[in-house]
């Protein structure tokens, strides 16, 4: 997927055929940039579409790309009814065992390998203490990124009330961090505003500050250091009593890690158990990290007042990664292969998004809609490539204008 610089068709709208979608259409122009939105350049990308139809998304408050007419706009929205309309069917003749079980179970299958990594670790020999780390950073990563991720789009469970305590187990006790911040941070603002300027566009992850190298290969280590400090930095933002209760989770969560290790795994010192914890905690951070620059960062980019509509927002911002089993487990489909889907429909458990992939990417392919997939591989490379320009300088604005 990489591309020579000042080519963005090919490098943001290459699809699995390797084909490039020729809706929209992207173009750098001298133009300049938006009000009060300068591009690091002085320049701004714009997108030429083709024309679009009919009925409104519900809940879709989009503001209407600058030079598109009524008809176009009403198309835009007729597309994305219809492809509610395709996975609604879907969903509602699926059974609950594929709606939420499997992910259900998966997480299940998590918490019943604990004692197993918990006793390897008891062992003086290499390869069953091995096995322990592994098993126990397996765990870990399940429980915290593809529970805590489902639990905070209540897709575990159609009951509100559990949805609740699944969110408050999985985000605060698992992962040490606060809910109602997650919540609104990945829910809200990321998900609402995907690839918007100043919002949704993924710059949180950003550290201008290291270089390259340091950034992607040893940065991710403190990631299990960071997240609690960062939990309770935005305490300061909600009210007393879930500040009180996410400190109280944050706290047993993380003695019951140590005290674990302490107890059954046999650690003979406190700082031989911490440091088992820094390691198992981190073991995937980097395919952490990297998963959440991958597949936003370097793709188009929106001011707020000039975002396209759902369908061609989330096809154009978001990319899907190849399956992996590793990460299917840990981090669950909607966050790797099927991240577009996730996007589109992000309510929908991991299973599910895997179930409509085939038809949401042949929806979009049939209407000349961008559908992007890349590497892992690939796209590593190319943040290694052009890390200062997706990494460090502000993104060009991205704008849809007119009808192709």
């Amino acid at each position: 997927m990489p591309l020579e610089e000042g080519d963005p068709v090919r490098q943001r709208g290459q699809q699995a055929s390797g084909e490039v979608s020729s809706t929209p259409c992207l173009r750098a122009t001298g133009d300049p940039s938006l009000q009060g939105m300068p591009a690091p350049n002085g320049s701004r990308m714009e997108v030429t579409a083709e024309c679009w139809e009919l009925e409104p998304a519900l809940g879709d408050r989009d503001v209407t790309p600058k030079g598109a007419p009524p008809q176009a706009e009403r198309h835009e929205e007729a597309l994305m009814a219809e492809l509610s309309e395709l996975v609604q069917k879907v969903v509602k003749s699926s059974s609950w065992w594929e709606r939420h079980g499997v992910d259900v179970s998966i997480l299940a299958c998590s918490f019943l390998l604990l004692p197993a990594g918990l006793l390897c670790l008891r062992s003086s020999q290499a390869i069953p203490f091995l096995a322990g780390v592994l098993t126990l950073g397996v765990v870990h990563h399940t429980l915290t990124v593809k529970g805590s991720h489902l639990a905070s789009h209540n897709a575990l469970t159609e009951s509100k009330s559990w949805s609740k305590v699944w969110a408050i187990f999985f985000i605060e006790l698992c992962s040490a961090f606060t809910v109602e911040q997650a919540t609104y941070n990945h829910v809200k603002i990321h998900h609402g505003y995907t690839n918007v300027i100043g919002l949704g566009d993924s710059s949180t992850w950003k550290l201008p500050f290291l270089n390259r190298y340091v950034y992607m290969f040893i940065a991710p280590l403190s990631v299990p250091i960071l997240t609690p400090l960062v939990a309770l930095d935005l305490l300061r933002n909600v009210k007393w009593k879930a500040a009180l209760r996410t400190l109280c989770c944050m706290f047993l969560g993380l003695y019951c890690h140590y005290w674990l290790l302490l107890h059954v795994s046999g650690f003979q010192s406190s700082w031989s158990a911490l440091l088992c914890m820094l390691l198992t905690r981190s073991l995937l951070a980097h395919p952490y990290i990297h998963v959440n620059i991958f597949q936003h960062i370097g793709l188009p980019m929106f001011a707020a007042d000039r975002k396209p509509k759902r369908i061609h927002l989330m096809s154009l911002g978001v990319l899907n990664l190849p399956r992996n089993i590793l990460l299917d487990w840990s981090f669950g489909h909607s966050l790797i292969s099927c991240h577009v889907e996730h996007h589109l429909f992000p309510s929908l458990s991991d299973n599910m998004c895997l179930k409509i992939k085939p038809i949401v990417s042949q929806y979009l392919k049939q209407k000349k809609l961008p559908y992007n997939e890349d590497t892992y591989a690939s796209r590593l490379r190319l943040f290694l490539q052009r890390y200062e320009e997706l990494m460090v300088h502000a993104p060009p604005i991205t704008e849809l204008v007119g009808i192709q």
